[in-house]
């Protein structure tokens, strides 16, 4: 059975749902006795994806109003996981970013999916792993194509 496009990419992504329910659930215990809000962690994930971003465009990224986004800044700076400072071109603008305890965090995130992955291919043969690779580099490659034509068509 030859399978079109469409029908190759859902069953690649049927094979990673259960790939993702095969893997048992090990959170780490600093996640689960986290007080951080969903609406905390979306931010921590923009600020780390963006780099150091302006209020409304915390606001825009992350599908909320702008004293929404800066009452969820306010308890992230309280619990000292995000800084605010003065855009060096405009004083008058706020520029919010990641502390190094912020930063802590979402690379012990990090390092819980990458010990998944390496859970993931531990076991498999040189030639598995091979193949792993080249679909890896594939993907990287897809994925900086996409963003090169992102950024040349105007981010759209």
């Amino acid at each position: 059975m030859i399978l079109n496009q469409q029908e190759m990419i859902e069953e690649i992504l049927k094979i990673s749902e259960d790939i993702y329910s095969a893997i048992p659930l090990d959170i780490p215990p600093e996640w689960l006795n986290s007080d951080l809000s969903v609406a905390q962690l979306r931010v921590l994930l923009v600020l780390q994806a963006q780099g150091p971003s302006r209020m409304s465009s915390i606001a825009s990224i992350t599908g909320v109003t702008l004293p929404t986004a800066t009452g969820v800044v306010d308890n992230l700076v309280r619990k000292e996981l995000v800084v605010r400072e003065n855009d060096p071109q405009d004083r008058r603008l706020v520029i919010c970013k990641l502390s190094s305890k912020g930063q802590e965090l979402i690379n012990k995130l990090w390092m819980s999916g990458r010990f998944q992955m390496e859970n993931l291919l531990d076991g498999l043969t040189p030639e598995e792993l091979e193949k792993a690779r080249e679909v890896a580099r594939m993907l990287l490659e897809n994925v900086t194509r996409k963003a090169a034509e992102a950024v040349e068509g105007g981010g759209k």
